[in-house]
């Protein structure tokens, strides 16, 4: 993960809550010859309640689940009722005016493209 670290960040955009506790959604990182994909699972969260961020060289992804829980007494949980948050540190090779992102079920999915400057090219040999 040369080109995308985790990174652990003290001071947090404005729109995350300090006293909050969040969970660390899973992700995938891929790449290929145009760029990097970053695929972060995040259940129960939509698109309207998913905010992702770049400030300098660090993206950050938070996801809020939406609040469909029954109106009944709970008796039992296992799943954890926080919201997600995670925060990466992005190479100078990634173009960060060309990243998109699309949220399908609870999957987010982020295309990171390389650079033209960096890009493997063919060289014609005359």
């Amino acid at each position: 993960m040369n080109a995308i670290a985790q990174k652990e960040k003290s001071a947090a955009p404005a729109t995350v809550q300090p006293d909050k506790i969040y969970l660390s959604p899973d992700v995938n990182i891929y790449e290929n010859e145009q760029g990097y994909v970053l695929e972060s699972e995040m259940p129960g969260v939509n698109k309207d309640g998913l905010e992702v961020t770049l400030e300098a060289n660090s993206l950050t992804l938070v996801g809020r689940r939406a609040d469909d829980a029954p109106k009944a007494h709970l008796l039992y949980r296992e799943s954890k009722p926080a919201d997600f948050r995670r925060v990466f540190e992005l190479d100078p090779a990634i173009d960060t005016t060309k990243i998109r992102a699309q949220m399908n079920q609870g999957l987010l999915t982020l295309e990171l493209p390389k650079a033209e400057a960096v890009k493997p090219r063919r060289i014609k040999v005359e």
